[in-house]
């Protein structure tokens, strides 16, 4: 429980209130805590490079319409 946090500079990314269980290995979140918690742009089809919005650091992919509610992406 609690909040995730960029492990370059500490800035809020993601509550555990927002984390829910994905067949992928990685940690999945429906949303971010604030905002401008990531920047985003454009990879490749139904999938967006996501970064920390407050340094840049790369934290992996938003996934949409890949969530656990229909219409709801993933991180």
């Amino acid at each position: 429980p609690g909040v995730y946090a960029c492990a370059k500079c500490g800035y809020e990314l993601f509550s555990s209130r927002a984390k829910y269980e994905h067949s992928s290995p990685w940690p999945a979140f429906t949303e971010t805590i604030h905002e401008d918690s990531v920047s985003k742009r454009k990879e490749r089809p139904g999938a967006l490079k996501v970064s920390c919005g407050k340094c840049g650091n790369g934290l992996g992919h938003e996934f949409l319409n890949d969530g656990p509610k229909r219409g709801q992406s993933r991180f």
